[in-house]
């Protein structure tokens, strides 16, 4: 039995101890990372978490084991006496250094015992958490050392006891541990961390190895990228003894970059004379090194380019994952009203602007709510299509504190957004062009002999700007709309009959034959979408086409046919009863050189700049309009659209 007793008493009132521990009471599981710390900092290769329950399931006590160098209980003064002053303090591979850990158990339980194995010496120290101030530090026999301990050559073995406070499952202790240690277990591969047994793994990370040559040393490097931050560990820049201990350490420029947390171990028999203090004793007869080495300056300034690169690689993958974020939140705008190449480019555009923005400056995004983050991108979207996309690189340039690669990406994007914007309509042209073609063909060249036109409908569906750019997008398909609206035609007089005053006397002079007319299909198609007006009301935009047989002259009879069809609709109380607006468009071949009605109206509408427009009206909560539209004017229309494209587009 030891005869050595040693009482001693912290400069600090209980009170005083206490009020230390403010930030920690809503993290009281901090007081096991505390003693976790004290284990590894005490040269600990093997840290076991041994948590016990009792019959009831109640938290009966919880011992941190470690097979560290132990507490010199001769000197046991210079770690109990003292409070927010540590041993420790400077040293860099120490991952606690306030003097204030040890006591940060009261926030758990309300006693503890330090079992210790230092030097052959068997001793044991209590705390209270009564009474913070006040330790007592004793030798005792090898048969009263704690019975883990006993075994090993030395160490500590802490034991918490009457607890206030519970514990979370065994395997949120782990995810825990894994997040506050994983730097430390990463460093040194022989060290091990357990909870009841089961090891503590290295989080989550992506580990790049790199051999570093500078002059005639080589220095290997390990950049570990963590997915999700360290604890309270912040970006290190780590020299690294080959035994796994840390000799210096300084904080990477990247440190405070968000959600990017970079840890690098520099590691090479170079650093076995580092001195980190740079002081002129040199006792050892070889040549000493230290941070104004050249080598070593060197070494950083490699180590922050290769850092650089890694940042930039997850900055990029961080910002594709928010890329898709926006989309699925509907931030970038849908351009309802374009036609669908064009809406699919002009987001394509805007993603990518946005994208490069982000890498350039993520500062801009981070953190802005939702309302300014879609007005911005909104704002990004108008401008980059518009005459002055290049006012966008000015105010950036001033705002952002861009070098000189980020100004040159960003300015080759705006750039080349005129650029694709030209090739993106020209491939819009093209398909048009394509399309005015094949109806030609099917309308004009072929339409004595055309029977069925089955593809007809088709080219109409995917192709209604012909009537006008404000018709590229009608809305999708329904079949209840669809069906009503179709009916509603079948009870119009004399829809489907057909005689001589349908036909051009010219054609029929030609050899058109009547009965083989009467055989074509009238086509049909039924669209609705919502729409909102100038004082932002909702209402549905009805958009009724009527496309006649190909060989059919449009005149008063077939205007009339839809004027009453509009009566018929306004009566009908499935579509009287909601906020409606009805446009029917009547497509034919051409108009009947004998017609009046038609020609005259549509000579109208153009002198007042409504082209096809030929009869409008309101009715009770509905607004009615009707067009009419030869498709040999399809060419004319293209021109018009190809001179707003061109010329009106920058300005869309």
């Amino acid at each position: 039995m030891g005869s050595m007793k040693i009482s001693g008493t912290a400069d600090i009132t209980h009170e005083g101890i206490r009020k230390h521990f403010t930030k920690w009471k809503k993290e009281p599981f901090q007081a096991i990372n505390e003693l976790i710390a004290n284990g590894f900092d005490a040269g600990a290769k093997r840290v076991d978490v041994i948590v016990d329950h009792n019959d009831l399931h109640g938290l009966e006590s919880v011992t941190v084991l470690d097979n560290g160098s132990g507490v010199d209980i001769n000197h046991c003064d210079l770690h109990f006496s003292k409070f927010n002053e540590s041993s420790k303090h400077g040293n860099d591979d120490a991952q606690g250094e306030h003097g204030k850990g040890r006591l940060a158990f009261h926030l758990l339980c309300s006693s503890a015992l330090w079992f210790t194995k230092c030097k052959k010496v068997n001793a044991i120290i209590k705390v209270d958490s009564q009474n913070l101030r006040n330790f007592t530090a004793e030798e005792i026999d090898s048969s009263n050392q704690h019975a883990l301990l006993s075994p090993m050559g030395s160490g500590t073995c802490v034991v918490l006891k009457h607890f206030k406070e519970n514990l979370p499952s065994d395997e949120e202790i782990r995810r825990r541990l894994e997040t506050y240690f994983g730097w430390r277990l990463a460093l040194d591969p022989d060290r091990e961390l357990t909870v009841n047994g089961v090891k503590v793994e290295i989080p989550e990370c992506r580990v790049i190895e790199k051999e570093v040559p500078v002059d005639d040393v080589t220095f290997k490097v390990d950049f570990i990228r963590w997915i999700n931050k360290p604890g309270d560990e912040k970006s290190y820049n780590y020299v690294v003894s080959n035994e796994g201990r840390v000799l210096h350490r300084a904080l990477s420029s990247f440190n405070k970059k968000p959600l990017f947390y970079l840890s690098t171990y520099a590691r090479s028999s170079w650093f076995d004379n580092f001195d980190k203090h740079n002081t002129s004793l040199n006792f050892s007869g070889h040549a000493q090194v230290n941070e104004n080495s050249p080598e070593f300056r060197e070494l950083k300034k490699t180590i922050n380019i290769i850092s650089g690169e890694i940042y930039e690689e997850f900055l990029r993958e961080f910002v594709d994952e928010k890329i898709e974020e926006y989309e699925a939140k509907g931030y970038f705008p849908n351009h309802k009203f374009i036609s669908q190449e064009e809406s699919a480019w002009r987001k394509s555009n805007t993603k990518s602007f946005v994208k490069k923005l982000y890498v350039a400056d993520p500062s801009i995004f981070n953190n802005t709510k939702e309302k300014p983050l879609k007005i911005l991108i909104a704002l990004i979207d108008k401008i980059l299509v518009s005459n002055e996309n290049d006012t966008i690189f000015d105010v950036i340039g001033e705002i952002l504190d861009l070098n000189e690669s980020q100004i040159k990406v960003l300015s080759d994007q705006i750039n080349n957004s005129s650029l694709e914007n030209i090739i993106s309509t020209i491939e819009i042209l093209q398909k048009r062009e394509f399309a005015v073609h094949k109806l030609r063909e099917i309308m004009v060249k072929h339409y004595k002999k055309v029977l069925e036109t089955p593809d007809l409908q088709g080219v109409i569906e995917s192709n209604t700007w012909l009537f006008g750019n404000q018709y590229t997008i009608l809305g999708a398909e329904e079949d209840d709309f669809q069906r009503i609206a179709l009916n509603l035609r079948e009870s119009i007089k004399g829809i489907e009959t057909l005689d001589e005053n349908d036909f051009e006397p010219a054609d029929l002079d030609a050899g058109l034959s009547i009965d083989g007319v009467r055989r074509q299909v009238d086509l049909f198609l039924a669209r609705k979408k919502l729409n909102f007006n100038s004082r932002g009301e909702s209402y549905y935009q009805c958009t009724i086409i009527e496309i006649k047989k190909p060989a059919i002259a449009l005149n008063e009879k077939h205007l009339k046919q839809i004027k009453d069809y509009a009566r018929i609709i306004s009566e009908h109380v499935g579509f009287s009863m909601e906020k409606m607006r009805f446009e029917i468009i009547l497509v034919g071949r051409k108009v009947s050189e004998r017609d009046f009605d038609i020609n005259s109206a549509l000579e109208t509408a153009e002198a007042k700049n409504e082209p096809g427009l030929v009869f409008s009206c309101r009715v009770p909560d509905d607004h009615m309009s009707y067009r009419s539209y030869p498709l040999l004017a399809a060419r004319e229309l293209l021109k018009q659209c190809i001179r707003e494209q061109v010329y009106g587009h920058q300005t869309a």
